[in-house]
C-alpha cells in the first residue's frame, strides 16, 4: 500500500470513529477503493470489539508508515477524538502504544504537547470544571506508552528528553486528587514515573524532589486508614478502599526502590530521605507511622539487595537519624518498632561500607537483644547512640546534634524529653570535636527561646555544662559573639558553665585574658566596638557580677579583675572612646545599652557591690570619689582614692598586691600606672611585710625610681613606714607621732590659726602612719574635733567631720573601744549634720556617719549607705533615723540627751531637725524612755523643753504644744520611781 492510500485510509478510519462518536452508524466514504476494502467487513460501530480492531488497525498503519510528518498529523487526531467511554479512551491508548514501537519520538512529541495545551491548561481551574475523562484517557496513553517501551528492548538507549515535561503531567493529575481513595489512579501515576525514571537521560534531582514531594504528599497526607471509608462522597459501588490504600503506599515503595536502583549510593539514600523529614516531624501519629513504615521498608530493601557503590557519607544522614532517634518513644508502638529497625539499618550500612565485619556482629548482637529485652531498651539506646557516634563523620555527627536541638522545641513532651537526654548523652560521651562547637551552640541559642517545659531547659543546660567543660576556649569564644552581653539572652549559657565550679574559674580567666587584647589605636581600622574582642569580654564581665551562681568564682577571681578594669578603663581613654561617660543617669528607669568607657567603670564599681565589699564602694560614693574615674585627668586620683579604702578596708590587699607587682613588670604603661599607684597606697596603709619582705618591696620601688614616668617616679620614692613583722615600731614612726602631737596643741589656743590647713597635715600625717596608728592621741584629737562640727566657718565643720572619720580608726587595736565610745557621743551631730546648709558638708557628713555605723557594727549598715546615697525626703529621713535608733537599743535616752542641746542652737536648720528627732523619740519610744531616764535627765528636758515655749520661732512654739503632755508624763513617772 503507498502512502497516500495508507493515509487515505486512516482519514476514513479516523472518520468512521469519530462519526460513530456522534451516534452516525453508516458513513460514506470518498475513496472508492478504500470504500471497498471497508465494505466487505461489514463493520458494526457500536461493537466495542470491533472498534478495538479499527484502533489496532489504525496503530499498524502507522506503525509501518515511513512518513513521520503524516504519523504526527494522524497521532494529533487520534488524541482530539473522543474519551468519554473507557473503550474509546482504551482504543486510542492501544493506537498510541502500537504507533509509538516504531515512531517513538513523533509520539512523544505529540503527547508533550497535548499535555502542555490541553491538560496544564486546564489544571489551575476549580476541580469541577476539570476534564475528569481527558486526565484518563491522558494516563491510558501514558500507561500504554511505557508498556511498549518496557517491550522494546533498545528503548534503554534512546534519550527520552521530553520525560520532565511528561511527568509534570502527571504530577498535575496526582495533584488535583482529592483526599479520598475511590480508585487506582494514585497507584498508576506513581507506577508510570517509575516506569519513566529508567529511561535515559536520568532524571535531574529538581524533577526527583518535584516528583518525590507530590506523591509523599499524595499519600502521607491521606486521612486515617480507619476514616478513609467514612471520607469517601457517595458512590454506586464502594471500592475496597483498604486494598486501594495497599496498593498505592506499594507503588510508593517501588518508586523509592527504583530511585535507588538507579543510583545505588548514601547519597541517593539521603537525599529521598530528607524529602520525608515534614513527616517525620508531623504531629500527626498516622503520618508519622506512615513515612517511618516507608523508610523502613526501603532501608530493608537497600540491606538486603543493594551493594552500596561508594563510602559516601552524605552529612544529612545526621539529620535524618536524629529525627528517627526521637520517635524512639512515639505513642505509637508500630512507628516505635520501625523507628528501631531503621535506626539500626542505618548503623549497618556505615558499619559495612566501612567493612568491619566484627562490628557488624556486635550491631546484630545488640539488635537481636533490643527485640529480645525490651526491659533493657534504655541501656540498649543509650549504648546505639554511643555506637552512632563512632561511625559519623564530623558533618553528619554535626546535622544529628542540631536535629535534637529543634527536637527540644517540642510541645510534645515525650519528643522534647528524649531530645535533651539524647543530646546530654552525646555531651557526655565526648564525641563533640572543637569544630563543632560553634554551629552547635549557635543552634542552641536559636531554640532557647522555644523551649517549652523547665525540666528540658535544665537538661539542656547541664549538657552545655558538660560541653563547656571539654571545649572551654571555643565554648567562651563562640558565646561572645552570639549577641551582645547587654541583651543577656545568652545568661542562660553563662549561667550553665558556672554550675561547675572549675569550670566556671576557666571561664573567668579566658575572658580576663581576652580583656586584655587591646591593639593600639593606630592598628584599629573600624569602630572600636565592632572590632574589639576585649569589649566583649568587658561587657560579659559586666553581667556575669550580677550572676549568683558567678559569686564565690568573681571573689576568686577580684584581683585579676580589678586590675583588668583600671587598665581597661585607661586603654578606653587613650582610644578616646569616651561617649556616654559622663551623661550617665545612675537612678535612670529605662535600660539602655552602656558606651563601653561606661560599662567599664560599671563593672569596677559592681566588682565591689556583688562581692560585699560594699564598704570599698561606699566610701567612693560618698566621696563622689567614682566620678574621679570618668576623666583622665582625674583617673590616677581615682586609683589612689580607691587602693586608700581598699587598705582601709582590708580588701583583698593580699591577692591585689601580688597582681600589682605581676602588673609592675609590664611593657605596658597604663599597667605600670596602676600597679605603682597601688602598692604606694597599700604601703602606708597596711602593715605590707606580712605579704612579702622589706627586700622584695624595696626592689620593686627601685624599678620605679628609674622609670622614665615622673608619676611612677614620685610614687616609688615613698617608703613603708611600718617596721618588719613582729618587730619594734619604727623611728619614722615615732617621729611623726611626736609631730602629731605638737601639732595638737593649736586646737588648744583661743583662736586657732588657720584651721583648714591644720586639719589637712594631721589627715596626712595620719595617713601615712597607716596601720602603725597614732595610739592614744587618736582619743584627744577626736575631742578637740567634735565641737568643730558647730563651726560657722563651712570649710571648718566639713573639714573636721571628715577628719573625724579617719581619727576614730587611727587608735589601733589597744584604743579601739575607746573611740567607739566617742564615736557614739558623734552619731547625732552628725544624724543633724546631714541636714547641714552646705552641700559639702553634708557629703563628708554621709561618709563619717557611715564610718562611725561600721565601727559600731550596726546591724543594717549596708542599708543605711543605700539611703545615704540614694535616698531623698521624709521617708530616707525617717529610715536612717530607724537604722540608727534600732542598732542602739537600750540607748535612746542618750541620744535624746543629746540632741536636747540644740534645740538652742543658733542654726534654724539643726534646730528643726533636733525637734524632728527628739519629738520621733518621743513618740516611738516613750515608754523605754521611761525605764532608762534619771531624775536629773528629766530636769535637763523640762528646762530645754521650757525655752521653746517664749521662743519667737512659731515652729518652735508649736512643737512645744504638741510635746508638752508627753514630757509632763514623762516627768510625772520618773520622779515617782
Amino acid at each position: 500500500m503507498s502512502v497516500s492510500e495508507r493515509c487515505l485510509m486512516l482519514e476514513s478510519i479516523l472518520c468512521c470513529l469519530q462519526q460513530h462518536s456522534q451516534l452516525v452508524q453508516k458513513v460514506k466514504v470518498s475513496d472508492a477503493s478504500i470504500q471497498e476494502v471497508l465494505e466487505p467487513l461489514n463493520l458494526d460501530f457500536s461493537s466495542p470489539l470491533e472498534k478495538s480492531f479499527l484502533f489496532h488497525l489504525c496503530g499498524v498503519i502507522l506503525r509501518e508508515s515511513a512518513d513521520a510528518s503524516m504519523v504526527r498529523k494522524h497521532v494529533v487526531q487520534l488524541l482530539e477524538l473522543s474519551h468519554q467511554s473507557s473503550s474509546d479512551r482504551e482504543g486510542i491508548s492501544l493506537a498510541i502504544g502500537i504507533t509509538s514501537s516504531s515512531h517513538l519520538e513523533q509520539v512523544w512529541g505529540r503527547l508533550e504537547h497535548l499535555g502542555r495545551t490541553r491538560f496544564l491548561r486546564s489544571a489551575p481551574l476549580p476541580l469541577e470544571s476539570q476534564d475528569s475523562t481527558l486526565k484518563a484517557s491522558f494516563l491510558s496513553a501514558s500507561i500504554m506508552l511505557v508498556k511498549a517501551l518496557s517491550r522494546e528492548s533498545s528503548a534503554r538507549s534512546y534519550k527520552f528528553t521530553q520525560i520532565p515535561e511528561l511527568i509534570q503531567c502527571l504530577l498535575c493529575i496526582l495533584e488535583k486528587e482529592p483526599n479520598f481513595l475511590a480508585n487506582l489512579f494514585r497507584q498508576k501515576i506513581i507506577l508510570v514515573i517509575m516506569e519513566l525514571s529508567h529511561l535515559r537521560p536520568r532524571l535531574k534531582p529538581t524533577v526527583k524532589s518535584r516528583i518525590l514531594q507530590t506523591c509523599l504528599q499524595s499519600l502521607y497526607n491521606l486521612p486515617p486508614v480507619e476514616m478513609l471509608k467514612t471520607s469517601l462522597p457517595p458512590l454506586e459501588l464502594a471500592p475496597d478502599v483498604v486494598a486501594l490504600y495497599q496498593k498505592s503506599m506499594q507503588a510508593l515503595d517501588l518508586l523509592l526502590q527504583a530511585f535507588i536502583s538507579e543510583n545505588e549510593s548514601m547519597d541517593e539514600i539521603c537525599f529521598l530521605l530528607q524529602h520525608t523529614e515534614p513527616w517525620l516531624k508531623s504531629s500527626k501519629s498516622y503520618e508519622r507511622k506512615r513515612v517511618v513504615q516507608s523508610i523502613f521498608l526501603l532501608l530493608k530493601y537497600v540491606a538486603d539487595y543493594v551493594k552500596l557503590s561508594e563510602e559516601a557519607m552524605p552529612s544529612g544522614l545526621g539529620c535524618q537519624v536524629g529525627l528517627l532517634l526521637l520517635l524512639w518513644r512515639d505513642r505509637d508502638q508500630l512507628t516505635q518498632s520501625h523507628s528501631h529497625q531503621c535506626v539500626y539499618l542505618f548503623l549497618q550500612l556505615l558499619i559495612q561500607q566501612k567493612g568491619s565485619t566484627a562490628e557488624f556482629m556486635h550491631l546484630n548482637k545488640m539488635k537481636n537483644f533490643e527485640t529480645k529485652a525490651h526491659k533493657d531498651s534504655e541501656l540498649k539506646f543509650y549504648s546505639l547512640v554511643k555506637t552512632l557516634d563512632e561511625h559519623l563523620t564530623v558533618a553528619q555527627h554535626t546535622q544529628l546534634v542540631l536535629t535534637l536541638l529543634q527536637g527540644l522545641c517540642s510541645h510534645d513532651s515525650l519528643n522534647s524529653h528524649l531530645a535533651s537526654e539524647l543530646l546530654l548523652t552525646i555531651m557526655e560521651d565526648r564525641s563533640i570535636k572543637p569544630e563543632q562547637v560553634a554551629e552547635i551552640l549557635q543552634e542552641l541559642f536559636q531554640k532557647l527561646p522555644y523551649i517549652v517545659f523547665t525540666s528540658i531547659l535544665q537538661t539542656t543546660m547541664k549538657a552545655v555544662t558538660v560541653l563547656g567543660t571539654q571545649h572551654t576556649q571555643q565554648t567562651v569564644e563562640v558565646m561572645l559573639s552570639l549577641c551582645p552581653p547587654s541583651e543577656r539572652q545568652v545568661m542562660p549559657l553563662w549561667k550553665a558553665l558556672a554550675t561547675n565550679s572549675r569550670l566556671a574559674r576557666k571561664v573567668i580567666t579566658l575572658l580576663y585574658m581576652k580583656l586584655k587584647l587591646r591593639p593600639p589605636r593606630e592598628l584599629i581600622k573600624v569602630p572600636v566596638q565592632a572590632e574589639l574582642v576585649s569589649l566583649l569580654a568587658l561587657g560579659t564581665i559586666y553581667e556575669l557580677l550580677y550572676i549568683h551562681e558567678y559569686k564565690a568564682t568573681v571573689r576568686w577571681a577580684f584581683a585579676g579583675i580589678l586590675l583588668g578594669l583600671l587598665t581597661q578603663l585607661h586603654y578606653l581613654f587613650e582610644l578616646d572612646v569616651v561617649e556616654g561617660m559622663s551623661d550617665y543617669q545612675e537612678e535612670a528607669l529605662e535600660a539602655k545599652a552602656l558606651s563601653p568607657c561606661r560599662t567599664c567603670l560599671e563593672a569596677l564599681k559592681g566588682l565591689f557591690w556583688t562581692t560585699n565589699y560594699w564598704e570599698v564602694f561606699a566610701h567612693l560614693k560618698l566621696l563622689r570619689g567614682w566620678e574621679l574615674f570618668e576623666h583622665l585627668e582625674t583617673y590616677t586620683e581615682g586609683v589612689t582614692l580607691l587602693a586608700r579604702a581598699m587598705a582601709h578596708y582590708d580588701c583583698e590587699v593580699k591577692a591585689v598586691l601580688g597582681q600589682a607587682v605581676i602588673f609592675l613588670k609590664s611593657p605596658e604603661e597604663r599597667d605600670n600606672i596602676v600597679a605603682i599607684l597601688i602598692i604606694t597606697e597599700f604601703l602606708s596603709g597596711q602593715e605590707l611585710t606580712q605579704y612579702m619582705s622589706r627586700r622584695t618591696i624595696d626592689s620593686f620601688l627601685n624599678l620605679g625610681l628609674n622609670n622614665p614616668n615622673p608619676l611612677r617616679r614620685r610614687r616609688a620614692s615613698r617608703r613603708p613606714q611600718s617596721g618588719p613583722a613582729g618587730g619594734r615600731v619604727s623611728r619614722q614612726v615615732v617621729l611623726l607621732r611626736n609631730q602629731l602631737t605638737g601639732l595638737l596643741d593649736s586646737f588648744l589656743k583661743p583662736q586657732p590659726q588657720d584651721l583648714l590647713g591644720l586639719m589637712e597635715i594631721l589627715g596626712d600625717v595620719l595617713h601615712h602612719l597607716g596601720a602603725q596608728g597614732i595610739g592614744a592621741v587618736s582619743i584627744k584629737m577626736a575631742q578637740h574635733l567634735l565641737p568643730l562640727f558647730e563651726a560657722e566657718q563651712e570649710g571648718v565643720r566639713g573639714g573636721a567631720i571628715f577628719l573625724y572619720g579617719d581619727v576614730i580608726y587611727s587608735g589601733g587595736k589597744k584604743f579601739r573601744q575607746a573611740l567607739k565610745s566617742h564615736a557614739f557621743q558623734a552619731l547625732v551631730p552628725l544624724l543633724f549634720h546631714l541636714a547641714d546648709t552646705c552641700p559639702e558638708v553634708v557629703t563628708k557628713t554621709k561618709l563619717t556617719f557611715l564610718r562611725c555605723a561600721i565601727l559600731l557594727k550596726w546591724e543594717f549598715r549596708k542599708e543605711l549607705f543605700s539611703k545615704l546615697a540614694w535616698g531623698h525626703g521624709p521617708g530616707a529621713e525617717n529610715d536612717i533615723f530607724i537604722y540608727m535608733v534600732e542598732s542602739n537599743f537600750s540607748s535612746y535616752h542618750q541620744f535624746l540627751m543629746q540632741a536636747l542641746a540644740y534645740l538652742d542652737s543658733p542654726n534654724r536648720r539643726l534646730k528643726l531637725t533636733a525637734m524632728k528627732f527628739i519629738g520621733g523619740i518621743l513618740q516611738d519610744y516613750f515608754t523605754d524612755l521611761c525605764f532608762y531616764l534619771k531624775k536629773g535627765d528629766v530636769k535637763t528636758l523640762k528646762k530645754y523643753f521650757e525655752m521653746l515655749k517664749e521662743d519667737p520661732d512659731s515652729m518652735s512654739r508649736k512643737f512645744y504644744k504638741h510635746f508638752s503632755e508627753d514630757v509632763t508624763e514623762l516627768s510625772q513617772y520618773v520622779m515617782i520611781f
